[in-house]
């Protein structure tokens, strides 16, 4: 039971450095929260592209023998979990080709909205797609003739493409840093030494001892190459601004700085402003560990409630090759977090998360907190309610399994088995970001998408291809399961 959308895919890249590919997956390493999928880093040493990708964690798919053959001064490295595209190997990222530009490896964080027709218009051409995923458009179209040389080529073809993407992309010469105009997704640039580091977040600067530097602004391409880095703004008329907010909610690392806002000042601001939205007499706050931690803390500051992790989580957990059985009741959900009685016997209880999508997982904390004799157990959301799906690189369920699209609050607080249940408002939200409203994109919550969308046309264009390319057959399959070195 998957109650908070997963993460989507986390970019790292690195010009100029002996030990590129060590240092892409220490950075990895620490993006490992955005994507669990797969894994991959490709070099460049001036001349031949070098790549390792498999399935898993990056510390299942590299090991310090497969980073010495990893010889290069420049790479770029992803982690990936799939919003478009099946879950194979052959989707795994940076996506490589060898065209007459020479090589290029993209590793692309976001969703293309115009996928499907760019997709069918080059395939009508005569493309030739390796993969279901939507960053490998962005290969061909940079591989499209053009005229006025790379430079051009690279601002026609984010030109195209539309939706959310923070690309980072090795040339032979080159490691390029591309945001889309909205700004959907976070990309940052910073100096280890003399090298340049892209990456989607700040925390993987911190682990390799690297120089913040600035944000990727939303529409601008970053080329950095022998000369240093270079800026050009690809959208030099566009104004609307749409950084997704739930990166602060949930997604990004409480350690990273987001638009110079510390990701975790800005969870424990939300946390405060709730409590001044929705107070309650309570004698003791608790977190959903991890994604609430931050808001409760800030929710026991404001209203001066004792705060208590009662919650304990498992960080050790696994697949069970044994399904829960009537000998272990709950076995799902008590076996992530257990909960210390003593800390929850006879008083009333506020227990806070970041979110609730589908509520299960809510409703068994309730559950357990009443079991263990808590007198009354109130709800408190760092967010409000999820109305509508995410198009832009989120897998939020589709609009039907959203609880508060059919339910009332006070109808989702019975189903919880709650006391009460109370929201942070969008106006709320937003001001603890420190950021004015139109900063962001808030369509999970509004409805206001601030790129067009058709989802049925991409559904039934993107079945189409997904049946064609897993009809090659399962022996393909099992073969792509094994990491190669490429």
């Amino acid at each position: 039971m998957q109650e908070h959308p997963k993460h989507y895919c986390g970019v790292f890249g690195i010009y100029g450095h002996p030990n590129a590919a060590e240092l892409t997956y220490y950075g990895l390493y620490a993006l490992q929260h955005r994507g669990q999928e797969s894994a991959g880093i490709v070099v460049c040493d001036g001349k031949e592209f070098r790549a390792h990708l498999g399935m898993g964690l990056v510390s299942q798919v590299f090991n310090g023998g497969i980073l010495q053959e990893l010889v290069g001064s420049m790479a770029v490295g992803h982690t990936r979990y799939s919003t478009t595209g099946a879950s194979h190997l052959r989707n795994a990222q940076p996506l490589t080709v060898d065209c007459k530009r020479g090589q290029i490896a993209i590793a692309h964080n976001g969703n293309l909205t115009n996928a499907s027709r760019l997709r069918d218009e080059l395939e009508s051409k005569g493309s030739i797609f390796q993969t279901t995923v939507d960053s490998e458009i962005i290969l061909h179209l940079m591989a499209q003739p053009t005229l006025g040389g790379h430079e051009n080529n690279l601002i026609e073809t984010v030109r195209r493409i539309e939706g959310a993407y923070s690309l980072a992309i090795m040339t032979e010469q080159e490691l390029i840093g591309v945001r889309d105009p909205h700004g959907f997704r976070p990309l940052s640039i910073g100096k280890v030494g003399d090298a340049w580091v892209l990456a989607s977040e700040t925390c993987a600067f911190d682990l390799i001892h690297a120089d913040f530097i600035r944000d990727v602004e939303p529409g601008e391409i970053v080329i950095i190459d022998k000369n240093g880095l270079r800026s050009i703004q690809a959208f030099p008329e566009h104004e609307r601004r749409a950084f997704c907010i739930f990166e602060y909610i949930y997604f990004a690392r409480p350690d990273s700085t987001i638009a110079n806002r510390n990701v975790y000042k800005v969870r424990v601001e939300m946390g405060r402003q709730l409590a001044r939205e929705n107070p309650i007499q309570a004698d003791v706050v608790v977190p959903v560990p991890d994604s609430g931690n931050c808001a409760a803390l800030g929710y026991s500051l404001e209203s001066g409630i004792l705060f208590e992790m009662a919650f304990v989580r498992n960080h050790y957990v696994g697949r069970s090759f044994l399904q829960p059985t009537q000998l272990i009741r709950d076995f799902n959900v008590r076996v992530k977090l257990n909960l210390i009685a003593e800390l929850v016997k006879g008083k009333r209880v506020i227990i806070v998360d970041d979110s609730i999508v589908r509520g299960t997982t809510c409703k068994a904390r309730v559950n357990n907190l009443k079991e263990a004799g808590a007198k009354e157990v109130h709800v408190r959301v760092s967010c409000p309610p999820h109305m509508n799906p995410c198009f832009y690189g989120i897998d939020f369920p589709d609009r039907s399994k959203l609880m508060a699209v059919n339910h009332s609050v006070d109808e989702i607080r019975k189903y919880l088995n709650a006391d009460s249940l109370a929201y942070l408002s969008p106006e709320g939200l937003v001001k603890a970001t420190g950021l004015r409203k139109g900063s962001f994109c808030m369509a999970c919550f509004n409805g206001v998408y601030p790129v067009p969308y058709d989802p049925l046309a991409d559904k039934h264009s993107m079945e189409r291809r997904r049946a064609r390319v897993e009809s090659l057959g399962e022996a393909l399959v099992k073969e792509e399961l094994q990491p190669k070195l490429l």
